[in-house]
Order: structure tokens, then sequence, then C-alpha cells
């Protein structure tokens, strides 16, 4: 059976709604903490699928937390190989990184519910699923474009929102996989200032979660197992 190994940046922030198409492609799901101390050894070049998932830090916060630079070098070794890898919010920044992007804070935060502009580019592969579905948005970092990259989808306030590069890797730095997990609230117990930074508020940002969450965890998944289908077999 193929594996994916899911990298969890903090415990809150998993899978979540993109766990079923994996498992429906045919993958056994590991996962692991960057606290773990097994974490520091991993050869991430190993896994059929590498899934790096979201976190409050900064790519440029490499003073406050080492680990993210030893998981760039291992990330850039597994890019060059051009292995299967999907980055989502941090885990997209990461992979921006990781190709020799900037990765800084943007002019303002995006938190809330609302639907990316997906281009040409995107309507013609997996993100043709999100044209006009609200996503959740939960970040106040942004990306260069790294070279060698094609850009699939854009916000009023962040121009970069999603890129892939071939068909291996994929970024996407919107939370199509939430809406439906009660790890949301715990996002909103940590962060409780995060709507009202955004312009919005926490009541307005729970009505929207509970409104329009499944409609986006169904896109989401749709365009994951669209994207995981598109994958070549290993040669």
């Amino acid at each position: 059976m193929k594996r994916a190994l899911v990298i969890r940046h903090v415990p809150h922030e998993g899978m979540a709604g993109y766990r079923e198409p994996v498992e429906a492609a045919g993958y056994a799901i590991d996962r692991i903490d960057v606290t773990d101390p097994a974490f520091a050894t991993l050869d991430l070049r190993e896994p059929d699928l590498l899934i790096m998932m979201g976190g409050p830090m900064g790519v440029y916060e490499q003073d406050r937390y080492p680990w993210i630079a030893c998981q760039l070098r291992r990330l850039a070794l597994r890019l060059a190989a051009d292995r299967p890898t999907l980055g989502v919010c941090f885990g997209a920044q990461m992979i921006a990184a990781a190709l020799g992007a900037k990765v800084y804070p943007g002019p303002v935060k995006e938190v809330g519910f609302h639907s990316v502009k997906v281009n040409d580019a995107g309507r013609t592969g997996p993100l043709s699923h999100l044209v006009d579905v609200p996503v959740l948005h939960w970040h106040g970092d942004t990306f260069t474009l790294p070279e060698g990259t094609q850009l699939l989808a854009s916000s009023d306030r962040y121009t970069h929102q999603a890129f892939r590069r071939g068909q291996h890797v994929l970024a996407l730095q919107f939370h199509a996989e939430m809406g439906e997990d009660a790890r949301f609230y715990q996002w909103m117990e940590e962060w409780p200032e995060a709507a009202a930074e955004s312009g919005g508020c926490n009541d307005s940002l729970r009505a929207a979660h509970d409104r329009l969450g499944p409609g986006a965890v169904s896109a989401g998944r749709a365009m994951l197992g669209d994207w995981l289908a598109g994958l070549k077999a290993p040669a």
C-alpha cells in the first residue's frame, strides 16, 4: 500500500477533511508532529505522498523554531526529486521557501470564509471544484511566486493563494479541508483576536463556518481527489 506522511506543525492543525480522499486514493496515512524527536531523523523523500499542514509560526522565525530550517533542507531534497507533495497554509509557505521564494508578513490578516479567484490555469485542473465556493482563510503571511511554478488562484487581499509545480507539487494558502472539524472552534479559542484583526467578528465567523463549512469541505475533497488521481505512478 502507498504511504502518506502528514506533518503537523501544531496538534490542532491536522488534515481534517482531506483524510477521506487520501484514503480513497489508496494511501495508508502516518502522522508525525515536528516536536517528536523522531522527526529530525526522517528522510522526507521516502513517503509516497507528503502532506504538510498549517501552523501559527512564520517560515522566517527560524531562530524561534530551529526545526524549520531542518525541515526546509529535507523538503528541498524531496522537491528536487519531484516527489508528490501537498502544502496547506504554513505548509504551502514552506514549499515556496524550499523552492527559493521569499515568505514574509502580509499587509493585512485574512481570516474568514470567501471564495478564491481561480484563474484559467486553475480552472483546467483540480481547483475547478473551488470556483465560487467560499473556503476558510486564516493567515497573515504570504510569499513571492517561486520560479518554475504556475499560479492557480488569488484573492482580493493576496495574489498568491495557490500554485503548482508540474503534477506533483501543490501549494494551497487557504483551508479547504476545514468546515466540518471541531478543531475549528479550538482555533477560535487559540486566536480569539483573529477575526477582529481581519475586520470581522467571532460570531459572524462561527455562523459562516456552520453555514458554509460543509460545502467548502465537499469542494476541497473533490479538488484533492482529482489532484491525487493525476499523480504519476513511480517509475
